[in-house]
């Protein structure tokens, strides 16, 4: 009897300790559920758009501006009232790929779905595990839309979905693609959406390429995003990466900065709230596909450096040229006569890609505003550029802007004004470029609306933390 008892005992003891067992197992694989929904999210960048200025994280709020009005991004924490705290996985997913929101009405395609579209099921369930139990739920209610009727109607947009957003697939690299190629083409064209900036959008607001298929369009360069240009990412030697090395665009995507770059604006953003925290398998993964799409014709030729600007600014001959003298008086001492900047500190103006974009609304902003080069974990210093808004004139920022724009070989269009520069000061609107509300042989209208581009100035803008926010 004894016995029986001492075998039971030990029976539940040993039931109880597998349970113990099993359950420490469930815990532990939650908990790197929501650490692998955590990263998911870092590689999405979602707290940056989903975080207002000055805001709680992922709370919503952040304005977005849009060729048609404001609008305002969403809660996302899982607050049951105002965030989605009720969302089940299918809900979640419905959102987050679809494009459909829990009450069925289609999302704004700021919410970068078409890219989201390709992700897999793995990391949609681990992002859902980290938004449900990883994220403080906050009670904060959603910003209404700005936009006028009828522009404001919401059911037109899920026809805009079902012609340009693809049908949610987990992406399948083309057999016999490279591994590292291939997680590097799902980071960039999946939850990274970098081509929801640095693709150029068409007609309808759509990306006029997801992927590579789609030719030279994609990641060629988008639109004035928060009065920051998104330039290409293609191997354009002038208007893109064809002379940056791998390691520069790996050190750029680890840190912001290399010795002949920095991330302002928008990609200060990015890299400070997203890719630093990315391993460094996954950032050499993007940069070997990047480095590895089909080459674009140059638009421009190749770039060649002049050194008769240096020549002239050293001998302070600026034969009636205003824009080199205040150049010489305002900026040289951190970006040098010859235009070279100082490495991982001061990015070099000299063949600068932003700065010979054909839009000059990034130049022009930054002698404006000022800019931030965020602190990082990989380069801690913030360094920050002056505003010049308050001392020099409209005329004289116009001047040093078409002076840097056209200097030691840029070759880019020096035909900014004083106008441009006043309404960038006031209204802080972008310098013109085709398309909305800039009519030109480019554009076609709408009868009695406002001029409506085929691309060109359209992008969704949200607001950018670098500068205001420290990144979260």
């Amino acid at each position: 009897m004894m016995i029986n008892r001492l075998k039971a005992a030990l029976g539940a003891v040993a039931v109880g300790l597998l349970a113990g067992t099993s359950l420490a197992h469930a815990q532990n694989a939650d908990e790197d559920l929501i650490k692998k929904g955590e990263y998911v999210a870092r590689l999405g960048d979602c707290v940056a758009c989903h975080t207002s200025l000055n805001g709680q994280k992922y709370a919503g709020g952040l304005s977005i501006k849009t060729p048609i009005g404001t609008i305002y991004s969403t809660n996302i924490t899982p607050d049951p009232t105002y965030g989605i705290g009720t969302y089940t996985f299918k809900e979640f997913d419905e959102a987050v790929r679809h494009g459909v929101r829990k009450d069925g009405a289609t999302l704004y395609p700021a919410m970068p779905y078409p890219s989201f579209a390709r992700m897999t099921q793995d990391d949609m369930k681990a992002l859902y595990a980290y938004f449900m139990h990883g994220v403080q739920p906050i009670a904060q209610k959603n910003h209404p839309t700005d936009i006028s009727w009828p522009m404001s109607m919401r059911w037109p947009l899920s026809i805009w979905r079902s012609v340009f957003a693809p049908a949610p697939k987990d992406f399948t690299p083309a057999p016999g693609t490279d591994a590292e190629i291939a997680r590097g083409e799902y980071l960039v064209t999946g939850p990274g959406h970098c081509g929801a900036c640095h693709t150029p959008r068409g007609f309808g607001m759509q990306e006029k390429a997801l992927d590579a298929s789609g030719g030279p369009d994609f990641l060629g360069g988008g639109g004035v995003i928060d009065n920051w240009i998104a330039p290409s990412l293609r191997n354009d030697p002038v208007l893109g990466l064809g002379r940056w090395s791998d390691e520069d665009l790996f050190l750029f995507l680890k840190s912001g900065r290399t010795d002949h770059s920095a991330a302002f604006g928008g990609m200060a953003d990015v890299v400070g709230w997203s890719t630093q925290y990315f391993t460094d398998a996954d950032l050499h993964a993007m940069v070997k596909y990047i480095k590895s799409l089909p080459p674009v014709p140059p638009a421009r030729g190749d770039y060649s450096y002049d050194a008769s600007t240096a020549q002239m600014l050293d001998s302070n001959n600026f034969s009636g040229n205003a824009g080199a003298k205040t150049y010489v008086e305002q900026c040289a001492i951190c970006h040098r006569n010859d235009g070279g900047g100082v490495a991982r500190m001061f990015p070099p103006l000299a063949g600068n890609p932003v700065v010979v974009s054909d839009n000059p609304t990034s130049v022009a902003h930054i002698v404006v505003d000022g800019g931030v080069l965020p602190p990082t974990n990989w380069a801690p210093s913030a360094v920050a550029m002056p505003d010049y808004k308050n001392i020099l004139s409209d005329q004289q920022i116009a001047d040093v802007v078409n002076f840097i724009r056209s200097a030691w070989g840029n070759r880019a269009p020096a035909n900014t004004t004083a106008a441009d520069i006043q309404k960038l000061r006031l209204d802080h609107t972008p310098l013109p470029t085709p398309g909305w509300a800039n009519a030109t042989e480019e554009s076609a209208t709408w009868g009695l609306f406002m001029p409506q581009p085929y691309g060109a100035g359209w992008t969704f803008a949200p607001q950018t933390h670098a500068g205001v926010d420290e990144a979260q």
